[in-house]
């Protein structure tokens, strides 16, 4: 073999005397959106979707301001066509001509010089047609032409069909438009609780022209698959064993006799790690699939965030001839790990340990344990071709500054692009990702089927060389809410209804993952109890376990959604599983957002415009009955903010609007750092937690939501509370009201032991010391991801003779210990408080908070004077996206912060820093 190294860098020379190829970029193509019924025809683009083309024209008004929710319904509910100006190709030297789409949304007919082209009906596929000979007898101009079908008329016209498959109410949870289940787009389009209802269409991803000459081949997409040799799916493999580099590429043309595949392995600094030819080579129906062997020794180890370094290589595969001269090739940025899911039966060494039986359910990282911290990840915005590296980057980032070193990229929503998994490549941000399917049974006819296992197959293939994909979930919610809610409304039809299920997600789904992959795992559904048989022998090797629990035994993951503000920090209503993967409490945006989205005249928390944007209502929709339904929405939130804390009584009408909807976000936090601490203090518990991932992190638009993350990148209170719970090493106090029980615990998410003291402190709101007969100080040890009790208490006896509605304990840990991957012993300190009652009725006192900013070390400086500050928060101006250093804390008397910053978008001026301010709980609710 000639020097390989030559040979891939100077590919483009050979391929230009080899054979004939052109790839036009559609996206250059001056393009017209038109409705002719409507009268409406505009300039449009490539990638781009009805709604912003219509905006971008001013045929319509921004979609996010108001209501325009329901005002542009209309849109969605019409037919548009894209229309090309005349294309430019049609070589003498083609043998093939393809129109190749990498995302239409979702229903076309497609045309080309007037003929039929082709029609498709799925989102999340990519499409490839064939069109030399439409080409060759076009008359005249080549014009190409999509009209997008209207999916809310088109899922509505599939579900009447005659015989069409009807599932118990309530089974799909319905939200804006129905029957979103039967049609294979982005299912939140149809609108969610924390979603607008745009249902939009256009062609969402790029699409090019192809042109081969007889000998050319055009790679279309590719598959690297890098796993330790013998790893099956699901289960630890050996950490001993070589790593397999298994690669494919599905192209485009007519592959020549005898061709192969070569590769070449860069380290960071461009040295060549291995390379040479794949072996085993196979071809399929247009693709060529080889493998080689790469030592362990070659290559460093990839971690998530906070376990290790992220290295990565840069991975060449070339499509070659019989003589060695390269036909196509593909450059991978790719990383060496494993990554497992350990579902696997409790065993009887974890039993000797302390640990509950019946069987895990946690990551495993290079052969790892690890607790995984995070959020869960939604669309980050209703318009998709809006999404951009930069916004992408400036969420994973949020998240990483965050301690968080896991996403779940929540189903119902759309498969990331792959420039997102490069950023999580380079951050160490885990994606456990899932196939688009969710709150709802689907169909299990045929040509449904076939429609989604090319998406599965398409998109496995796409995604699966990024170190950052962590998991493979067949969809959300299934054996946790659906298949329970048709069992309980239909018990006869139940068999039948848990056959379609196991069609869909084990029998198409689960193929198209490990038929593609060893290095993944995959399960059918999120949440579940996990699988009850993993055996390869069988023709579908997972039987999951479903309701077959032994009494005593602890299985699988857990999600929990209370409304019921009055038992949010009883962590005795808190789930104990394995894992968590949803949790949590919607909050209302900041002021500054607000003002991004309505109007000032609706700048009060009650406005019919914020109640309307506010999608968390009874299923169907909100009516004339239920319309002032206080038990969901707005009323959720107001209750909660009444119970826990002092409520707003400001003068200005604007102010105590912004109070209030602060006050919802000290609650969000409050109640998701009390469910977060009691996860993590069970990874040393029986259950043996090792994950937490809340809903959600980011915003689709500006609403009230679950999001510790606005629309514009602005940090919540949760999102602040979130980081600092996150840290490695906490120490986290437990209250039971019914005992007067005072726990308090140090965990530790570390793998190694952290030895320390941690220290307790009595005050009242004034900042006074009390006289409390608690142990000043306890020196401790944790062990690796684990827990300690440092404190017990009964508030009963130990403040006795105080006005509990006055007292505050501040509980404190400093701890020597390494982090994983690292020999430097470091030393990790935490801060945190409690008091035995509701701050609602605690004697908080004014703190006289003070402000200033050094120009020296460019910080704000914060000071309390008078009292204890709760819930100090630095607030920033519009205009500018930024993160403080910390931010919700609590500050004694005489106690000065320095509080640096991070920019997240735009920038500051003097003008600008003099605009922040600070606050506490108490300047929350005085006039």
């Amino acid at each position: 073999m000639r020097d390989l190294k030559f040979l891939l860098v100077t590919s483009v020379a050979y391929v230009t005397q080899l054979a004939y190829s052109n790839v036009i970029d559609l996206s250059d193509s001056r393009w017209t959106l038109s409705n002719p019924s409507l009268n409406i025809s505009v300039a449009a683009r490539l990638p781009s979707q009805a709604h912003l083309d219509l905006y971008a024209a001013q045929k319509i008004d921004d979609p996010y301001f108001g209501l325009n929710d329901f005002n542009l319904r209309w849109v969605a509910e019409t037919n548009w066509t894209y229309t090309s100006t005349p294309l430019s190709f049609r070589s003498s030297d083609t043998s093939y001509t393809y129109l190749l789409f990498n995302g239409l949304d979702t229903f076309t007919t497609i045309e080309l010089c007037g003929e039929h082209v082709a029609s498709t009906n799925n989102q999340f596929r990519q499409h490839f047609f064939e069109i030399s000979q439409i080409v060759k007898r076009c008359p005249g101009e080549i014009i190409l032409s999509i009209n997008f079908g209207s999916a809310p008329n088109i899922a509505n016209e599939i579900a009447a069909q005659p015989n069409q498959e009807e599932w118990p109410y309530g089974v799909e949870i319905p939200f804006e438009y129905p029957n979103r289940q039967f049609i294979r787009k982005e299912q939140s389009d149809f609108g969610w609780d924390w979603g607008p209802a745009f249902a939009p269409a256009g062609p969402w991803q790029p699409a090019y022209v192809i042109e081969l000459g007889a000998s050319a081949i055009h790679l279309r997409n590719s598959l690297v698959d890098i796993y330790r040799l013998g790893q099956l799916n699901n289960l630890p493999p050996s950490q001993d064993q070589p790593w397999v580099l298994n690669a494919s590429v599905d192209f485009l043309g007519q592959l020549p006799q005898n061709a192969g595949l070569a590769y070449q392995l860069l380290d960071a600094n461009n040295s060549t790690i291995t390379a040479g030819h794949l072996s085993n080579v196979t071809v399929g129906d247009g693709s060529i699939t080889g493998n080689t062997i790469v030592p362990s020794e070659k290559v460093d180890l990839w971690w998530p965030n906070g376990l290790g370094p992220q290295a990565l290589y840069y991975l060449t595969i070339a499509v070659v001839g019989a003589d060695d001269h390269l036909l196509t090739s593909t450059n991978k940025r790719v990383g060496f790990r494993t990554i497992v899911l350990n579902e696997g039966v409790i065993t009887e060494e974890q039993l000797s340990q302390g640990i509950a039986p019946g069987n895990n359910w946690h990551f495993e990282i290079n052969g790892h344990e690890f607790y995984a911290k995070g959020s869960n990840f939604i669309p980050p915005d209703a318009f998709w071709p809006r999404v951009t590296e930069d916004r992408i980057r400036q969420l994973f980032e949020s998240a990483t500054d965050g301690n968080q070193n896991m996403l779940r990229v929540w189903s119902s929503g759309a498969y990331l692009p792959d420039f997102a998994y490069d950023i999580a490549d380079e951050m160490g941000l885990l994606l456990w990702s899932e196939f688009q399917f969710g709150d709802a049974l689907y169909p299990v006819e045929p040509e449904f089927l076939d429609n989604v296992r090319e998406e599965a197959i398409y998109n496995t293939r796409r995604v699966n060389h990024h170190p950052s994909l962590a998991f493979w979930a067949g969809g959300n919610e299934m054996e946790n809410l659906e298949l329970p809610t048709a069992k309980k409304a239909a018990p006869d039809e139940y068999p039948r209804y848990l056959a379609e299920y196991e069609t869909l997600f084990l029998r198409t789904l689960l193929p198209a993952v490990f038929e593609n992959s060893r290095s993944i795992s995959y399960a059918p559904s999120s949440t579940s109890n996990g699988y009850l048989v993993l055996n390869f022998s069988l023709p579908i090797p997972m039987i999951e376990r479903y309701d077959n629990k032994t009494p005593g035994s602890i299985y699988g993951e857990t999600d929990y959604y209370n409304y019921d503000s009055s038992v949010a920090f009883d962590y005795s209503t808190y789930p104990v599983g394995r894992f968590s993967n949803e949790f949590g409490y919607h909050s209302m945006p900041s002021l500054q957002t607000w003002r991004q989205a309505i109007s000032a005249s609706d700048l009060h928390f009650n406005s019919s415009t914020i109640m309307l944007r506010n999608h968390h209502y009874p299923p169907g929709g909100l009516n004339t009955s239920n319309y002032y339904n206080t038990s969901l929405g707005m009323g959720e939130m107001t209750l909660a903010a009444e119970r826990w804390y002092p409520v707003p009584h400001k003068e200005d009408p604007i102010a105590n609007f912004s109070a209030w909807c602060h006050t919802t976000q000290i609650f969000q936090a409050d109640f998701y750092k009390s469910q977060i601490m009691f996860y993590r203090r069970g990874s040393g518990m029986p259950e043996r937690q090792l994950g937490s991932l809340y809903w959600q992190l980011e915003d689709i638009w500006q609403a009230p939501t679950w999001a510790g993350i606005e629309y514009d990148g602005r940090w919540k209170v949760l999102h602040y509370v979130a980081r600092d719970i996150y840290q490695p090493v906490i120490i986290s106090p437990f209250f039971n009201s019914m005992t007067e029980s005072l726990e308090v615990y140090v965990t530790s998410d570390l793998w190694s032991t952290a030895t320390g003291t941690a220290n307790f402190t009595w005050y009242d709101w004034s900042g006074n010391r009390l006289n409390v007969s608690t142990a000043p100080s306890a020196s401790l040890t944790v062990g690796p991801l684990n827990t300690t009790l440092v404190l017990g208490a009964n508030t009963n006896e130990t403040l006795s003779g105080y006005d509990l509605a006055n007292v505050i304990l501040v509980c404190e840990v400093s701890v020597d210990a390494q982090l994983p991957n690292s020999n430097v012993t470091q030393t990790l300190t935490h801060q945190n408080w409690f008091h035995p009652t509701s701050l609602a009725e605690s004697k908080l006192v004014d703190p006289k908070l003070t402000l200033s900013y050094s120009n020296t070390t460019n910080k704000f400086v914060v000071k309390a004077t008078t009292g204890v500050a709760v819930w100090a928060w630095l607030d920033h101006p519009a205009d500018v996206v930024l993160s403080f250093d910390e931010n919700a804390f609590l500050l004694l008397p005489g106690q000065a912060k320095e509080v640096g910053y991070k920019i997240r978008s735009g920038s500051i001026s003097d003008e600008w820093i003099d605009k922040v301010t600070v606050r506490s709980l108490w300047n929350n609710t005085v006039p």
